[in-house]
């Protein structure tokens, strides 16, 4: 099972490839895609589209797993950078529906409580956790990337909870 992890955003866009084979979890590649923000944001998307279909060419995923946006708590919160992570999380949706790969998404309580076991995890947290769970020689550039490890993570447990519900609903039978 090989699931592509995506933190989108509209200047920085974490990716990462995890691989679940017979001798464990690989980190089989990982980073970061930075776009000027100088650029219309329609470019910033249809760039981000493009490197998700070469991604997804190049790779060939399974799955994909992305985050959610999210809005911060109270009234005053300021609506434009969930607005544009939910235009790239559109971007990726894009991408991954015209290759056939099916897509789940997770949010960033869930991400963090399936990996650092507490959904008010840190950045750091989460890294770290990401970090030891993979087995990474050096921690990531930075957190987009080690986020988007994380939310593949998160999807790999979730699937194998599912597994194991499924299994014992069988079971009982």
């Amino acid at each position: 099972m090989r699931v592509l992890g995506i933190d989108p955003g509209t200047r920085r866009l974490g990716y990462g490839l995890i691989e679940d084979g017979d001798d464990g979890l690989h980190a089989d590649d990982y980073g970061c895609l930075k776009f000027q923000s100088s650029l219309p944001i329609e470019e910033r998307l249809y760039q981000i589209h493009s490197h998700l279909m070469n991604m997804i060419a190049m790779f060939s995923p399974d799955e994909i797993a992305i985050e959610e946006p999210f809005m911060g708590q109270g009234a005053s919160q300021y609506v434009g950078p969930t607005l544009a992570v939910g235009q790239a999380q559109a971007a990726v949706l894009i991408a991954a529906v015209s290759n056939g790969v099916p897509v789940f998404r997770y949010s960033p309580a869930q991400v963090k409580a399936s990996v650092a076991d507490h959904g008010n995890a840190t950045k750091e947290q989460v890294q770290t956790m990401v970090m030891l769970t993979l087995s990474l020689p050096e921690e990531p550039a930075d957190y987009d990337t080690s986020d988007a490890l994380a939310i593949a993570l998160c999807h790999l447990r979730q699937r194998e909870l599912a597994n194991l519900i499924e299994h014992d609903v069988d079971v009982s039978r």
